[in-house]
């Protein structure tokens, strides 16, 4: 039957997990970012490749790829970056929050000022934008090294920059933008896009009909790993950032308290982020403080605190 990778692009670094078809993990590597930027993510992801090890890059058939959620790049006519990423927490963007208000629907979830749009509308007014082709997510372009296709999304990665979510399509709204020639096609997670490039077929032995897929996000990755799939299930992922997602009948998005829907399937998925996660930590603690207070935790013990962002 062939094995499926999925490899997961996250703040501090990435993840690959080779699985069989009943679902059994046969092989796991992990490689730490130390600039956590476009150089650093293509070097990442040979590097896992490389790592598999031989056996099981031979059995390959499908590959996908999740990443940050709003983490973007500009790209040229030959998916070259065309400067460092902006990365899914970089609110740069917030000069344009009134400019994206004026067009996009209430509470949608472009209004904020780190959104895939409101990074797309800072480049706008930068120097290399005339040289810009297309506007990638990090999950896009990682992709794109692995099947060659430029201009080709999810909507899961694009709903950040005003994807149609409800009508599978997108909006005159941001058609009518000057820039929206920069947009990519979408498709729905988890659609197989091509075969993997030939010369990677050389250098990793992989076979040459293993297909790459479209991914997702990283938080819907860890819902989607979970097994969760009933109405009113929810999965918080700790990472960098706390992120909640809930099963739900009903999509509910309101940018005023950060709360936003992702489509799965028929249903959505309900939720936002809190920077009440790992990060912060950082800012109070060195890596050796963390990492000998993380060992003194008892997980067989019940904390008897109660903790609220």
């Amino acid at each position: 039957m062939g094995l499926s990778l999925g490899i997961d692009f996250g703040t501090s670094g990435a993840r690959a997990i080779a699985i069989d078809s009943s679902k059994n993990i046969v092989a796991e590597v992990h490689y730490p970012f130390t600039n956590a930027n476009f150089q650093d993510w293509q070097k990442a992801l040979f590097y896992l490749l490389d790592n598999l090890g031989d056996s099981v890059r031979s059995e390959l058939k499908s590959i996908a790829i999740n990443g940050t959620s709003s983490t973007v790049l500009l790209c040229d006519n030959w998916g070259n970056s065309l400067s460092e990423a902006i990365l899914y927490n970089d609110g740069r963007g917030i000069a344009f929050l009134e400019a994206i208000k004026a067009i996009a629907p209430p509470h949608h979830p472009v209004i904020s000022a780190t959104s895939s749009l409101a990074k797309l509308f800072w480049w706008s007014q930068q120097e290399i934008f005339s040289q810009a082709r297309y506007f990638l997510s990090q999950a896009d372009w990682l992709a794109f090294l692995l099947h060659g296709k430029l201009g080709i999304s999810d909507y899961h990665n694009a709903l950040k920059l005003g994807y149609d979510l409800e009508n599978l399509c997108y909006p005159h709204w941001l058609e009518n933008l000057p820039m929206f020639n920069l947009l990519p096609q979408i498709f729905a997670p988890g659609t197989a896009i091509d075969t993997i490039k030939p010369d990677l077929v050389t250098r990793f032995a992989i076979p040459k009909d293993c297909l790459i897929y479209t991914g997702t996000t990283d938080s819907i990755a860890a819902f989607l790993a979970s097994g969760a799939n009933s109405l009113g299930d929810a999965v918080t992922s700790l990472g960098s950032t706390l992120v909640l997602k809930l099963l739900s009948s009903q999509k509910v998005d309101d940018s005023n308290y950060g709360i936003y829907s992702h489509r799965l399937g028929n249903l959505w998925l309900t939720g936002g982020a809190s920077n009440t996660g790992g990060a912060v930590l950082k800012k109070f603690f060195s890596h050796e403080e963390l990492r000998n207070y993380s060992l003194a935790i008892d997980g067989q013990k019940e904390s008897n605190l109660d903790y609220y962002p």
